[in-house]
């Protein structure tokens, strides 16, 4: 049997919706964030086995494969370690743009003579205005303080401490989380066992959260999907 104009419209339809169903759920797809969950392998702590001895026994006290300081205080020096961070960041970001665009175009044409003759009535003349005018505003600040204790991961060739470690803390209505990666010198570590986050090069500092706070904060995923760049308008 073949099909009428009517079942095809239905056929297209329902086709249409199935693309713009599948382009939706794939923007609200990209659009997700991962959730953080505790134990992430990425800021765990040393393993044990990094941490043992290599050393042949020679029966000297003092081992090449550990950092020592003789005249100083013991501070984080050798894989394993711990080092307490002392998180003071504060930063702020403010941006203004305006634009403007005017354009004006004028044609005319005059009354042609043909023979001698000018009166034909086909003289006309074309005007184009174009006016856009655009405006944006964003400011930005945001301050964090606390601390964290992280493990020393590894010892680079110049004595530069490679540093991770992550804090949670379980609420009522949900957990909150610092996780904190960077590289630290001894240099800078002061006779508390303690630095400065200000101190850290490379560092990667993330504070967040989940629970029904976290969500309460966050935008529907289709509010996301309007006001991200899937959304054409």
């Amino acid at each position: 049997m073949k099909p009428t104009r009517s079942t095809w419209c239905g056929r297209r339809k329902v086709t249409l919706l199935m693309v713009l169903l599948m382009a939706l759920l794939q923007g609200c797809t990209a659009m997700s964030r991962p959730r953080a969950e505790p134990n992430d392998p990425a800021y765990a702590p040393v393993r044990a086995q990094a941490m043992m001895q290599r050393d042949a026994e020679s029966g000297a006290i003092y081992q090449s494969s550990r950092n020592y300081n003789f005249y100083g205080d013991t501070v984080a020096l050798n894989i394993g370690d711990v080092l307490t961070v002392t998180l003071n960041e504060s930063t702020r970001a403010s941006k203004n743009a305006e634009s403007s665009i005017t354009k004006d175009n004028e044609i005319t044409l005059p009354e042609p003579t043909i023979l001698g003759k000018s009166n034909f009535g086909i003289a006309t003349s074309l005007t184009n205005e174009r006016d856009f005018s655009g405006k944006a505003e964003a400011d930005q600040s945001n301050s964090l303080a606390g601390s964290i204790t992280v493990t020393v991961i590894e010892v680079l060739p110049n004595g530069v401490l490679r540093v991770r470690g992550e804090k949670w803390l379980s609420l009522t209505n949900g957990d909150e989380y610092v996780r904190l990666t960077g590289l630290v010198r001894p240099q800078d570590i002061d006779p508390g066992n303690i630095v400065d986050s200000s101190r850290i090069a490379d560092a990667r500092i993330a504070y967040g959260g989940t629970g029904d706070f976290d969500q309460a904060n966050q935008m529907g995923w289709l509010a996301r999907f309007f006001n991200s760049e899937w959304w054409p308008l």
